[in-house]
């Protein structure tokens, strides 16, 4: 696929994302409409399996991964959501996990027949991941923190998980004590049937599943370790730092979809002698809302290329943040004026701009909430301006020395 020029999408994806955005419309969203609010789609999701998307996600550079996001999501947000879910939940199985929780697990996951999850947030413990409080517990012969000979026991509590209390296994965050804050933090592969695991269903203002898990003892033995004990902080912020800017582009495909009924409406709707897009008033608001949506689609494009350019540069926490921050509170302002322009037609259940107003909200607290995105990116700022000067205080340091030798 041609890549991303800057400011310009190749013919080929921009004809990918026609064919995304025409395939969430006519085969997906009959799909999502059947289903029932607040529970995992699963023909949806075996539609999505046998589209071959689900498998994509796993294949696909961050650019790549924006782009069909946004597209869906453009068509039907139902199915962007149970892509994206699935991607979150087994992305740590495909980056951490071992040659046989890969096998076990991944085939079922992009065929739509396994349902994954991703279980960090906890009631006391959302936005500061570092603070988590499940506990894994060692057994077996002691041996200290995360050394457990025969494994661990989780307690404790996990809460607004995504395609919980459904979901087929977790990737869930716990605390193995190798050191304070993240640096105690483990991560796991915990199958759905594990004894001592159970779960009841939230009702959200958001139509898609989610809810809270209770770890009453669950065993787990080092088979069911994803990468390395005390190193699960970084398996969450691999995922997080690729998913970020790919929520970025949900919010985005939601902007457009509503800047683009607006246009249709204005254009057509008749009052004060005219048409609404003939008064200056919706004309610049609607001229605000697209060019908000192009800035903040440009940002997530440009945040997927450095992910893609080099996963591990110190910039792509910082990008990551910025598009996801910008992207999602952009889709907010552009949807709620949309309602506006709309008027009371657009409140009515089941019109689009009703779904998206309930859709829309959500972006901006999970993966971490715009608070959050902002912090990181102050802080890499502040990060990066100390950098320069002691480089340069290094630097000046040098030439003085070199002056005196002289």
């Amino acid at each position: 696929m041609t890549r991303f020029t800057g400011f310009a999408l190749g013919t080929d994806q921009e004809e990918w994302c026609a064919r995304l955005r025409a395939l969430a419309a006519e085969r997906l969203r009959p799909l999502a409409e059947k289903g029932e609010p607040g529970r995992v789609n699963r023909p949806l999701l075996a539609a999505l399996g046998e589209e071959g998307l689900l498998g994509r996600v796993f294949t696909s550079g961050a650019l790549e991964l924006c782009l069909l996001r946004e597209s869906l999501a453009y068509g039907c947000t139902e199915a962007e959501t149970a892509l994206a879910l699935q991607g979150l939940g087994a992305y740590p199985v495909l980056r951490s996990g071992s040659d046989a929780q890969r096998e076990r697990w991944l085939p079922g996951v992009r065929a739509g027949r396994t349902v994954a999850a991703f279980a960090l947030s906890e009631p006391g413990a959302g936005s500061d991941a570092g603070a988590l409080a499940l506990e894994a517990v060692p057994e077996g012969g002691g041996g200290g923190p995360g050394r457990g000979k025969g494994g661990w026991r989780l307690s404790g509590e996990k809460c607004w998980i995504s395609n919980a209390p459904e979901a087929d296994f977790y990737t869930v965050f716990a605390r193995t004590g190798e050191g304070p804050g993240a640096k105690g933090v483990s991560a796991f592969l915990v199958p759905a049937d594990r004894p001592g695991l159970s779960g009841e269903p939230l009702d959200m203002l958001s139509p898609h599943p989610i809810g809270a898990l209770a770890f009453d003892g669950v065993p787990v033995g080092p088979a069911d370790l994803l990468g390395e004990p005390g190193r699960g902080f970084r398996v969450a912020m691999d995922t997080l730092n690729l998913f970020r800017p790919s929520v970025g582009a949900f919010a985005v495909g939601m902007a457009r979809a509503a800047l683009d009924a607006t246009v249709a409406h204005t254009a057509a709707r008749t009052a004060f002698g005219g048409v609404l897009g003939d008064l200056q008033a919706v004309a610049h608001r609607v001229a605000e809302m697209a060019t908000r949506t192009e800035a903040a689609r440009l940002l997530v494009y440009a945040a997927a290329e450095a992910y893609d350019a080099d996963a591990r540069s110190p910039q792509v926490p910082r990008r990551a943040a910025m598009a996801k921050l910008l992207a999602t509170e952009t889709a907010q302002y552009v949807v709620d004026h949309a309602v506006q322009l709309h008027g009371a037609a657009a409140l009515r259940r089941g019109h689009l701009l009703e779904h998206l107003y309930r859709e829309v909200r959500a972006p901006r607290i999970y993966e971490g909430a715009s608070e959050v995105q902002r912090t990181i990116i102050a802080k890499e700022l502040y990060r990066e301006a100390r950098e320069m000067q002691e480089a340069q205080e290094a630097q000046e340091a040098q030439e003085a020395q070199e002056v005196g030798e002289a």
